[in-house]
């Protein structure tokens, strides 16, 4: 198979051929990817953000949607010919542990989920079906982005009527909780960000105000919005000084500031501890809260009341061999979610399987 290789960190992808497929053990299951997400979890893996990589050389790609072609000793959960959706978050099933490719003599490592491969060995516990009525392509979606996003909102926040809450960072984990927060009945729903083409999408996904982070002043804006603060906030832009005035920006008495990104290794946050006895709280988010099995099947069902616009998210589409294009457009905030093709010949094949 093809694969992108992180071979060194602060370096390139390679892209390299002919890697040998290992025979799977007891819990995993051989899933030929069809398409795969690009998200800042394996930006800052690539670029060195994560601190020291033991490592190396690996795969990468934690979201996608495939077919499975062969299961593991013990798998019940899938069989051959069974669409799926591959994510980072563990659900139900065996703990198949990562594998280890072959190429050259040398051993490329692998977790318990890869995508930026043609074909990847993963553990059962992270797969789930690929639910009727979700295309190929947006499916990769429910691997990441949105159990993240759209559970931090209905799993962990769980926003009461009369609300308000502020998204921080409007990539796909911001928009897709920023899409969630429609579903219930918040007063005042603000969005934030420093791309104005993101905060534009930010408007028609139910932003009733939108800042320009760039331009304006987030913590004088929201204090004029808000009086005594927000009683939500949804942090997702990976910097320790956001996450510190998404923390500063709610209200004492309850005021809750969930964060799911993930700043770079040594990255410290610095709070006043007097504001968490005036009944702040901090919290991280770890997926989400999301079950996958579960909750994907509920999410399906939203976008196929059309409450859940998540082809929007997907702003450019790029080969495998242009894997390090689509990470330099990721960290230049010129895309929201990149999409990778990895083979999108097998999009037909899973028309024809859903026609049946």
């Amino acid at each position: 198979m093809n694969a992108a290789v992180l071979e060194k960190l602060n370096e390139p992808l390679a892209v390299v051929a002919d890697i040998q497929i290992p025979e799977l053990a007891r819990g995993q299951v051989l899933v030929r990817v069809a398409y795969s997400g690009v998200c800042h979890s394996q930006l800052m893996e690539a670029r060195g953000a994560r601190g020291e990589d033991r490592f190396l050389p690996h795969l990468l790609g934690h979201e996608g949607t495939g077919v499975v072609e062969a299961v593991g000793e013990g798998v019940t959960k899938v069989k051959p010919g069974d669409w799926v959706v591959l994510g980072w978050i563990k659900g139900l099933g065996l703990d198949g542990g990562g594998a280890q490719y072959l190429h050259a003599g040398r051993k490329i490592n692998a977790g318990g989920v890869t995508t930026f491969n043609e074909h990847a060995v993963v553990a059962e516990n992270r797969l789930v079906h690929l639910p009727e009525g979700i295309p190929l392509d947006v499916g990769v979606l429910f691997g990441c982005a949105l159990p993240t996003g759209a559970g931090i909102v209905t799993n962990t926040i769980k926003p009461v009527p009369g609300s308000s809450l502020a998204v921080f960072g409007l990539g796909g984990i911001g928009l897709s909780a920023l899409m969630a927060t429609q579903l219930f009945d918040c007063r005042q729903v603000i969005a934030i960000d420093i791309n104005p083409d993101k905060l534009a999408l930010a408007k028609d996904f139910g932003a009733t105000v939108t800042i320009d982070a760039r331009n304006e002043n987030v913590a004088a804006r929201l204090r004029e919005l808000t009086g005594a603060g927000l009683d939500y906030a949804v942090e997702a832009t990976g910097l320790s000084s956001t996450i510190e005035l998404a923390f500063e920006s709610v209200r004492r008495g309850g005021g809750l500031c969930v964060f799911a990104s993930h700043p770079a290794h040594g990255s410290r946050i610095s709070i006043d501890p007097f504001e968490l006895i005036c009944g702040k709280r901090l919290q991280g988010s770890w997926g989400g809260e999301c079950k996958p099995d579960e909750d994907i099947p509920k999410f399906a069902e939203l976008y196929r009341q059309g409450r859940l616009p998540l082809e929007r998210l997907i702003t450019k589409r790029y080969r495998l061999a242009d894997i390090n294009e689509a990470l330099d457009d990721l960290e230049a905030q010129r895309v929201g979610r990149p999409l990778l093709e990895i083979s999108p010949e097998l999009n037909q094949r899973y028309l024809a399987d859903r026609q049946k």
